[in-house]
């Protein structure tokens, strides 16, 4: 999610408290399935720290809500939770903080997928289980990561734009490539335009999750490139309200149907995307499902404090747990395409948030 102004700052301390936490062991590995029986362990009892990469996104502001609720409906006991604030340097510290208050398990949806190894390692020398959500990490042990196909919101919204653009430029406003979701997401789009529409053309605006950024470069941009025909932005709780000022601003932002209507595809299924496709502002969204990162972080990390492990497979809810190329698991869930034709449906959970 969107990476601090900071991190170049920070990135030093990072490393350095990564390469002081090399050579520990993990309690607990990530392997089995979601039907395996349980080990040893603490009974799936105790405090859960829950560290939030930030709170100024409506979608993370839904997590944020969501985690209570799940948490009394999983059994699980969990801390407030912490917002690392876009900073992570602020998030190793905060994993640190949350460890010296005797948790028994974390739940943390790393910023930065490389840096948030120091706190993974912090944990397992604790051997305190970690679920991640939202965004896998690069190394570091982890019992589960829970997180929708990234690549996948890639190629819908490749798929989308290139059934509704038959031909000219297109821009992909991407996140952080520090992230393993902003690098899933553009290379996804960026191979997925080159294979199936080489009539379009990709232009790339990096943004860093950070709204400002996004529109100052898209408006750069569009003072360049007048014509472009469509944009996927890849995160809606953090580009939709700059991207949509920055097109009115410019009297470019023509309700769909209308002569001069820029396609637009967001990603993250938040109740103002909803909102601005039933307005014809935007034609679509991938709904990346805030309610059930909240419930299946909760629920792997009751399992990781049991003992339980997990292999690929189908699981009982919907999903299917991969194995990523670094070794640790994935419950790759459910992110469904939104368009103006299924956009009321009531189990979308942007549905059902105020």
């Amino acid at each position: 999610m969107p990476a601090s102004t900071v991190r170049k700052r920070s990135r030093s301390r990072i490393i350095g408290a990564a390469a002081l936490a090399a050579g520990a062991s993990l309690v607990l590995a990530a392997c089995g399935s979601t039907k395996d029986t349980a080990g040893t362990g603490s009974g799936g009892t105790g405090k859960v720290g829950v560290v939030l990469p930030l709170l100024t996104s409506p979608f993370w502001q839904s997590y944020n809500d969501y985690v209570p609720k799940m948490a009394k409906s999983e059994g699980v006991e969990v801390l407030k939770t912490v917002n690392s604030n876009s900073d992570p340097s602020q998030q190793i510290t905060d994993i640190g903080n949350e460890l010296t208050q005797g948790v028994r398990g974390l739940v943390v949806a790393p910023l930065d997928s490389a840096a948030v190894q120091a706190g993974l390692d912090q944990a397992e020398r604790k051997g305190v289980p970690v679920v991640a959500v939202d965004v896998a990490p690069d190394k570091g042990k982890v019992a589960m990561v829970v997180r929708a196909d990234n690549v996948a919101y890639g190629e819908k919204a490749c798929d989308y734009l290139g059934r509704h653009v038959s031909s000219g430029k297109v821009v992909q406003v991407m996140g952080d490539l520090a992230s393993v979701n902003g690098r899933d997401r553009s290379a996804a789009f960026r191979s997925c335009v080159r294979k199936k529409y080489p009539k379009l053309k990709v232009l790339e605006i990096p943004a860093k999750w950070e709204s400002d950024t996004a529109a100052a470069r898209l408006d750069t941009l569009l003072n360049a490139d007048p014509d472009i025909k469509g944009i996927y932005l890849q995160a809606g709780g953090v580009y939709l309200a700059p991207a949509l000022q920055t097109l009115k601003s410019k009297n470019m932002l023509k309700p769909a149907g209308q002569k001069g209507h820029i396609a637009i595809v967001s990603n993250d299924g938040i109740p103002q995307e909803f909102d601005a496709i039933r307005k014809g502002q935007i034609d679509a969204t991938v709904s990346q499902p805030a309610d059930a990162y909240a419930k299946y972080g909760l629920y792997y990390i009751k399992a990781a404090m049991a003992g339980k492990t997990f292999k690929p497979g189908p699981t009982d809810h919907g999903s299917t747990i991969v194995r990523l190329p670094g070794g640790i698991l994935e419950d790759q869930l459910p992110a469904p395409l939104v368009t103006k034709a299924n956009v009321d449906d009531p189990g979308l959970w942007g549905n059902t948030v105020g």
